[in-house]
């Protein structure tokens, strides 16, 4: 009986090493999109002022 509740806890060891992995692969992933969407807001920023500019030139 010993020796199954040594390979239940190699198991749950490997799933904890897993699981740490893929939640780093998240994090990771999450940050990308937070750099991605932070770089997107500040292009619709400027074009938003470059379109707003260029009507008040035309005296709207």
């Amino acid at each position: 009986m010993e020796l199954f509740d040594e390979e239940k806890a190699q198991v749950s060891a490997e799933l904890l090493v897993v699981i740490a992995a893929v939640l780093a692969v998240a994090l990771i992933l999450v940050n990308n999109l937070k750099t991605t969407a932070e770089k997107g807001n500040e292009t619709i920023n400027k074009k938003t002022e470059s379109i707003m500019d260029k009507i008040e030139e035309m005296g709207m």
